[in-house]
């Protein structure tokens, strides 16, 4: 007897797995696996979700055109050049399926967001995941990858799960050489938690060019995770394309009205940037005062090293037995590493003391 078969490929697509959530038995969890924002949903959205309460009945703005003007005013873009989604997720496929395809080849580093492989294998693209260097994005290896097939380059900065950024210089450098007809997709989720004086989110190369797109989201440092709203920055003909193949009501009234109201909660970004500034380094550093190796990040997580995969499954144990979730990040290609979220003042004192007792444990 037959069944309905799916094309060959989308079997050899691992389902994405998000960060769990709680730990049986725990009397209380601490979540560090999602890169959540530190404080939460901003009360101005909490109240503005409250508010609409009696509407979401109605179908959302299809073109989330006040949204949109918010995101405009906020960053001093065209709003007519502002896409948003249900997360950067849902634009990202858009643009697998609108660009990639059968026959067109999409370029990603090997320890880049695995969604750029699962949403360009679902296209029907053959997706390849290039080396890196350091666990950093190598451009000049991404470059010799690309070929007469090659439509889109995915560059996640700063990257997750790595939290390795690539300076603005060298990112114009890769457009630069890039074949006009690629599509350079740049994923800056974390923008708002980066400090350093040499980065850009993006919106320089999209002004200067005609084929490179700028993703974003609220589902960090504006704490709209459960939302799923994101927005991209793009050129005009990318924007129509976009706007021809999304969902006609992708955006929902709750995450419409959520989102513009974070974007008027007083001193939030900054607080939720000044706190990672100051306990990255301080998880960072706990971390490697018990012996273990962190990796440097520009995100508002970590990357700890365990070296070998035993040792990352004996951690992740060790940490789940006190109620703290980190993320394993096999999946990712680095089984013998652990990400941890920056979170509260509390929780980094936690998980680092969580780690101290574990390594001092596995000596002994």
């Amino acid at each position: 007897m037959t069944t309905a078969q799916p094309r060959p490929e989308i079997l050899t697509i691992h389902p994405y797995v998000g960060g769990e959530s709680t730990v049986p038995g725990a009397n209380r969890t601490i979540k560090l696996s999602s890169n959540e924002g530190a404080f939460g949903v901003p009360p101005s959205a909490q109240a503005a979700i409250a508010s609409v309460v009696q509407d979401v009945f109605r179908y959302p703005d299809g073109g989330a055109d006040r949204l949109r003007e918010a995101i405009g005013k906020r960053w001093g873009l065209d709003p007519a050049r502002i896409v948003c989604g249900a997360g950067s997720d849902d634009l990202i496929y858009q643009f697998c399926l609108s660009y990639g395809g059968p026959g067109r080849d999409i370029v990603m580093s090997e320890h880049g967001f695995s969604i750029y492989h699962i949403a360009g294998t679902y296209a029907g693209s053959r997706v390849i995941k290039v080396p890196e260097r350091n666990l950093t994005a190598d451009l000049d290896a991404m470059l010799a990858a690309v070929s007469p097939s090659t439509r889109l380059i995915f560059l996640a900065n700063p990257n997750n799960p790595t939290g390795s950024m690539v300076p603005s210089e060298d990112v114009a450098r890769l457009r630069a050489a890039l074949p006009p007809e690629v599509l350079l997709v740049l994923d800056s989720a974390y923008a708002e938690y980066v400090t350093r004086a040499d980065y850009d989110a993006g919106v320089k190369l999209v002004d200067a060019t005609d084929n490179t797109v700028m993703t974003r989201t609220f589902s960090k440092i504006y704490g709209l995770g459960g939302m799923r709203i994101g927005w991209c920055y793009a050129p005009p003909a990318v924007v129509d394309v976009l706007n021809r193949v999304r969902g006609p009501f992708n955006v929902s009234v709750a995450a419409q009205a959520a989102a513009i109201a974070a974007m008027s909660e007083p001193g939030w970004v900054e607080k939720g940037c000044a706190h990672n500034a100051a306990y990255r380094p301080k998880l960072a550093a706990g971390i490697q005062a018990a012996g273990l190796k962190v990796w440097p990040s520009e995100g508002n997580f970590v990357l700890v090293d365990l070296g070998t995969t035993e040792m990352a499954n004996a951690a992740d144990a060790f940490l789940r037995s006190r109620g703290i979730i980190v993320r394993k990040v096999a999946g990712y290609g680095l089984p013998h590493c652990l990400r941890v979220t920056v979170g509260l003042a509390e929780e980094v004192a936690m998980v680092t003391e969580a780690f101290t007792d574990f390594a001092r444990q596995h000596r002994g």
